[in-house]
């Protein structure tokens, strides 16, 4: 995630009939309030321009160079409109430069006692004008939480930060780069994926076979210094239930070999064949492995669920917070609004938010033995706000389909093996419908936290991906 730091573009609108003063002093506050917030800022140098801010043609021609020249900079741009604003001088601004990046839109209030020649702002007409030639021209935009505001409102700050996380998300989702390790395991077709449908949104598949890990794993010295050193770190993840101290040490040099690969290839996420290959072909679970990846925000999702993991990276761009693959697994008794979420598993510890215990797989223990099946990560998350999201790709319509919504983890009690996460969500048989009708997995991202609305406005908005939004 720290390459994923946030600077937006910023273009202070004014118009020549209005005050140019009004411009000038929100220049200085907006640039003040994001620098104290930690974001940079792109911003045309004010004496480029008559009133040190933008208006009309040439002063879009002027800033759009500007922005041109910094365009690996900029992740965003906010447009902040002090008065009416010049319509053409932000379209331009933005045209010209060639950025395709999310764009705010904020309108100042007037107040009811300062409507005189000198005072008057008229941002609130002066938006609409803005909005549509946003529209006019193709540029898809961010609207703000109230029509006007002041710059010194606590909703334009709460705005920001949204604003930020719906640039980190597409800002993530560009260019990114999938770890395919393995193959999907044979009873699971649904985990199919299409990678060209994927490659259209910029999304690369880069595949390996599961035995070039295996085989760089097995050649690691159990003596080596990084061998040893993540051993410890495993020990310190989690409660180790072991049989002996090899299994660690193997489950060491497993994680390594994958972590190794992952860096060689610029790889941003990944998804792996965590069974049966692994544990019949070099004796370990996979899933520590794939949550402390999780835990650093590089989520590794089960049964080489491509889809899958970039649904779980969306959610934690949009959180900054690890996310987790769960099973729409069970109900919960007669209760329809209830579902019981699980996974073998591989969560990030911190999205337990409790105590994890690291054993063997218990569904797969008893056929392929608790020696060859120790890394799972178990546990009963904790409760909590959180937002779900799942994305599919759909060959015969040639899109990419998701849904997405937000519920609660209770503290209910449940008393099932593995990773537990009893889930509360509004109208559940209603979702549940929509999903067996439109052919999506059994598997779903998760990630703690309300979060539905930064990821409404960058897939729904931004990429343009087909979305379902659970109410």
């Amino acid at each position: 995630m720290n390459k994923l730091k946030i600077s937006f573009g910023v273009i202070i609108a004014t118009r020549n009939i209005f005050n140019f003063e009004l411009a000038v002093e929100a220049r200085k506050k907006v640039l003040e309030k994001l620098a104290k917030m930690g974001f940079e800022t792109v911003i045309l140098p004010g004496n480029d321009t008559p009133t040190g801010n933008i208006e009309g043609y040439e002063d879009a021609v002027k800033c759009a160079k500007y922005f041109k020249q910094n365009a690996e900079k900029i992740d965003g741009i906010i447009v902040v409109l002090p008065n009416f604003g010049d319509e053409l001088g932000v379209v331009n601004s933005i045209k010209m430069s060639g950025l395709n990046v999310p764009v705010l839109v904020q309108a100042c209030d007037d107040d009811n006692d300062k409507v005189d020649v000198k005072s008057r702002r008229d941002a609130f007409c002066g938006k609409l004008s803005v909005c549509n030639n946003l529209y006019q021209y193709g540029i898809k935009f961010t609207d703000t939480t109230y029509h006007t505001y002041s710059l010194d409102s606590e909703e334009f700050t709460a705005d920001i930060y949204k604003f930020a996380a719906v640039c980190r998300v597409v800002k993530g989702m560009k260019g990114l780069r999938v770890g395919a390790i393995g193959t999907r395991p044979i009873g699971f077709q649904t985990m199919r994926f299409s990678e060209k449908i994927l490659q259209k949104s910029d999304i690369t598949i880069v595949p390996v076979d599961m035995s070039e890990i295996i085989a760089a794993a097995e050649k690691m010295d159990t003596n080596a210094k990084e061998v040893v050193e993540k051993a410890e770190a495993i020990q310190q993840y989690g409660t180790c239930k072991i049989l002996h101290k090899g299994q660690i040490l193997k489950q060491a040099r497993f994680g390594l070999a994958v972590e190794n690969w992952i860096q060689e290839n610029n790889i941003d996420i990944s998804a792996l064949q965590c069974w049966d290959s692994i544990e019949k072909n070099y004796g370990c679970a996979a899933c520590v492995t794939m949550s402390m990846m999780g835990e650093k925000l590089m989520p590794s999702a089960c049964e080489v669920d491509v889809a899958g993991t970039i649904g779980m990276y969306a959610l934690a761009l949009a959180a900054e917070k690890p996310s987790a693959l769960l099973d729409w697994n069970n109900n919960f008794g007669t209760d329809r609004n209830k579902v019981v979420c699980t996974h073998c598993s591989n969560y990030p510890k911190s999205f337990f938010e409790n105590e994890i215990e690291i054993g063997s797989l218990d569904i797969l223990g008893t056929v392929l033995g608790q020696e060859d099946t120790f890394g799972a990560v178990k546990g009963k998350v904790a409760p909590g706000k959180m937002t779900y999201f799942r994305i599919s790709t759909d060959d015969s319509k040639g899109i990419i389909k998701s849904y997405l919504g937000e519920g609660k983890i209770t503290n209910d009690p449940y008393g099932m093996d593995g990773g537990i996460a009893i889930c509360e969500i509004p109208n559940l048989q209603v979702l549940m419908k929509y999903m067996c009708k439109n052919g999506f997995e059994h598997h779903v991202g998760m990630v703690r936290g309300h979060v539905a609305g930064v990821l409404e406005e960058a897939i729904g908005n931004y990429l343009g991906w087909d979305l379902y939004i659970h109410q």
